[in-house]
């Protein structure tokens, strides 16, 4: 499918792109998307959470009351879990949310996951720019003649560039990423998808593997 390049003051300029059918028009898997999407949100999870067991609650071991006679359950232990301050019974404890996936299956959910926004027309790609120093005002300004402003956006660079990651970095709605952090999650998780044409190359190098 060819895609018309803009400038950053959203201007055609007159150039055309070819993005590969084999990554930008596949039939999407939705499965695929939903696994790598799941795995990207189970990783983020730090798994420190905690409660008490029995073993671990402060208290004494002391025989609270006699073993018959009293008309009640027999209790052995303050810290038994029925008793208000007890242990917790089958509480969280710490642990590893994340699980394996191959690589050809995140391919795939990262194809299927460009084929949706492409087949949505939410893919923009725009020419390579630069600011000679960090400055938000500069890109908000390319974000309002993309007419952007209101709306959640990805920039995806072919290479690092500091003065644009350092210039949209305390913008919300606007995230700036290397083609080479990109994930399902970050594709998905935005309105429109901003493909610098350094990153072209490389996004369906990576992806034809």
């Amino acid at each position: 499918m060819e895609v018309k390049v803009l400038d950053f003051n959203g201007k055609d300029t007159g150039r055309k792109v070819q993005l590969s059918d084999s990554v930008f028009a596949i039939e999407p898997n939705n499965h695929a998307v939903y696994l790598d999407v799941k795995q990207y949100l189970a990783n983020q999870r730090q798994g420190t959470h905690k409660a008490k067991e029995r073993a671990e609650v402060t208290g004494s071991t002391r025989k609270i009351k006699k073993q018959k006679g009293t008309g009640t359950a027999r209790a052995g232990s303050i810290k038994n879990p029925l008793f208000k301050g007890g242990g917790t019974i089958f509480g969280p404890r710490p642990r590893s949310y994340s699980f394996k996936l191959n690589k050809s299956l995140k391919r795939l959910a990262r194809k299927s996951a460009f084929s949706i926004k492409a087949k949505e027309s939410n893919i923009i790609v725009l020419e390579d720019f630069n600011f000679e120093t960090p400055n938000t005002k500069n890109f908000i300004n390319v974000l309002k003649a993309l007419g952007l402003e209101d709306k959640k956006s990805l920039f995806v660079l072919g290479e690092t560039n500091k003065n644009v990651y350092l210039s949209s970095r305390n913008l919300k709605a606007s995230n700036v990423v290397k083609s080479s952090e990109l994930s399902t999650y970050a594709i998905l998780n935005t309105n429109n998808l901003v493909l610098l044409e350094g990153s072209l190359e490389l996004i369906e190098e990576n992806l034809s593997k």
